[in-house]
């Protein structure tokens, strides 16, 4: 859709290039520029090559989507690990603050940059905490809505919007991560519009947020749940 949208595509995964090759073929075959690129999200290194190969194969970056996000295995915080907290926060937090930073070296006007659009994908979880299920990852999509308000405000004046969606329960692969991929049919009832979402559900948000029909929109954490 961002490639649709006249946006040249830079398509970061960790393990699944198969899917990421597809995608990146799909965009240039509908005329638009897209690329590929390995990285570990939950790594320092691994986003400062990311960037750096954006720089020098797409050129300066104008949007941010922080997407990167894992979880673990369903399960009541007292069976948790260290081990398991820390492999959550690295990607879920950590990441997106570096992909942030980075974005923020190149975008700010205080730095020479043109400005631009940042976009964090929080969850629904961080509302309601997922009880008996993943506290940890609840917590850690809290963590990046906090993030969401202090750096928006921390750059208003550079150029770059800061904005989040918070997802309800959308078909997506990371309720398999979780241990139960059909999730979304069991808990859709809960849903107002008792359904659950679809990705381009999302994708719709995230791009509105980053276009100029939202350019007096910053700090603004949105809701794409269907009513809960």
């Amino acid at each position: 859709m961002a490639g649709a949208g006249g946006y040249a595509v830079c398509v970061n995964y960790l393990s699944g290039v198969d899917a990421a090759e597809i995608l990146v073929a799909e965009i240039i075959g509908a005329g638009g520029r897209a690329v590929a690129v390995q990285a570990d999200i939950g790594t320092e290194s691994g986003v400062v090559a990311l960037f750096q190969r954006v720089d020098s194969e797409l050129g300066p970056i104008t949007a941010l989507v922080n997407n990167a996000a894992t979880l673990e295995t369903q399960m009541r915080l007292e069976a948790m690990d260290s081990a398991r907290m820390e492999r959550i926060f690295a990607v879920n937090v950590l990441g997106t603050m570096l992909c942030a930073r980075e974005a923020v070296r190149r975008m700010s006007t205080r730095r020479g940059g043109q400005g631009g659009g940042i976009v964090n994908v929080s969850s629904g979880a961080a509302k309601y905490g997922s009880p008996g299920e993943y506290v940890d990852y609840a917590a850690s999509k809290g963590a990046v809505e906090s993030f969401t308000v202090g750096l928006a405000k921390e750059v208003a004046e550079e150029g770059i919007r800061v904005n989040a969606v918070r997802p309800g329960f959308i078909y997506t692969d990371l309720h398999a991560k979780g241990g139960e991929p059909q999730r979304v049919d069991r808990v859709k009832a809960l849903v107002p519009m008792k359904r659950g979402g679809e990705p381009d559900e999302v994708s719709n948000a995230i791009l509105w947020l980053l276009s100029d029909q939202a350019s007096y929109v910053t700090g603004t954490i949105l809701d794409v749940a269907g009513g809960r």
